[in-house]
């Protein structure tokens, strides 16, 4: 019997039972009907025999299939979600070199090089209300030419922390405290003389601490900073020019401290594209020894980045501090005659180099 047939026999069962029920109801008293129980139909199901498959064609394979698992090594590490930093953070190495060779020279001139190396660190916090900006600067330059020995031709070490707070999150201007710290590696020479340093590690140091305000404006490499109240100390360590009193100190004395008003500015811009101008100055006066003479501290860099390795430059830097005296002259036992006079200093420099960020 075919599927369609066997199917319409069993609605046909079905509905005839349940009229059955229906007409037991209406007439319990009719004998002649067909006696059925009361009882609830829920679900009929409806099987029939399922039929082997005689003929299975050729190439099909009715097995449950076989899984192999393998496990390969992910060619990307899994990237995890992180928290954001309020950390920046900069390292950044560079090396200027200058070389002149002659050979058969008729106009003369020696063989020389010279080489220049810089290393910066900063480190810059910036959350809700809060900054805390550090830097670490470290050159030093040397020369070297045939038929002398090696010069010194740049030396210092500096380093600067603000740490700054405002009363909103739209304001540009910070409550600041300021710690500022210059000094060098080596001695110093007025060349050709070498048997008497001119300066040495910690001789002079330079200790500034101060609170003011700072202007900081948003997503601008420019800040501000004015201090009515900055302690300026000077170092000098070495027993000699300490008894010469140079820098500034009481001939004998190591420490000379200062009181005054001190304002800094730092700016970076680029002016054309792969072409930035680097700009940072110092003022300070004191307030009880010599009010309203300034001292300055004030380097301006040009930079041409050829590419991410290779850059060139052009810097200039000027220093006045009227506690460094020039000309001074001395009587044969050692008196001085004339303390000498402060002058200007100014240094310039170019070069061509190479540059590493890490």
């Amino acid at each position: 019997m075919t599927r369609p047939i066997k199917l319409l026999l069993g609605c046909f069962l079905l509905a005839s039972i349940t009229c059955l029920g229906q007409e037991r109801e209406k007439s319990p008293q009719d004998s002649t009907q067909v006696a059925i129980d009361s009882m609830a139909i829920d679900t009929i199901v409806i099987r029939w025999e399922q039929k082997k498959i005689d003929n299975i064609r050729k190439g099909i394979n009715l097995q449950a299939p076989k899984v192999r698992i393998q496990s390969k090594t992910l060619a990307q590490r899994a990237r995890f979600a992180s928290p954001t930093s309020f950390w920046e953070n900069s390292n950044q190495f560079t090396l200027d070199l200058t070389e002149t060779a002659f050979v058969n020279w008729n106009a003369g001139g020696e063989n020389a090089v010279s080489a220049l190396g810089n290393l910066n660190f900063t480190r810059k916090y910036k959350f809700a209300h809060t900054t805390w900006d550090s830097e670490l600067r470290l050159r030093y330059g040397i020369n070297a030419q045939k038929g002398r020995k090696l010069r010194k031709t740049d030396d210092f070490i500096k380093f600067a922390s603000t740490f700054g707070f405002r009363k909103d999150s739209t304001s540009k201007w910070f409550w600041s405290a300021k710690l500022n710290f210059n000094t060098q590696f080596s001695n110093g020479y007025k060349y050709p003389n070498r048997e008497n340093p001119i300066s040495r590690f910690m001789a002079p140091g330079y200790l500034l601490l101060g609170a003011g305000t700072t202007f900081n404006p948003e997503g601008k490499k420019f800040d501000l900073y004015l201090s009515p109240i900055t302690q300026k100390a000077t170092f000098v360590l070495d027993e000699n020019l300490s008894n010469q009193g140079a820098f500034g100190v009481e001939p004998g004395e190591r420490l000379f401290m200062q009181f005054g008003f001190l304002l800094t500015n730092n700016w970076e811009e680029e002016l054309l594209e792969n072409i930035f101008l680097n700009h940072r100055l110092s003022l300070y006066t004191d307030y009880i020894n010599s009010f309203g003479n300034i001292d300055v501290d004030w380097e301006i860099n040009l930079l041409f980045k050829v590419n991410k390795f290779i850059q060139a430059n052009i810097s200039g830097h000027l220093l006045y501090d009227d506690d460094i005296k020039f000309d001074e002259v001395t009587a044969e036992d050692g008196t001085v005659i004339d303390p000498g006079i402060p002058k200007v200093q100014f240094k310039q420099t170019l070069g061509l180099g190479l540059k590493y960020s890490f």
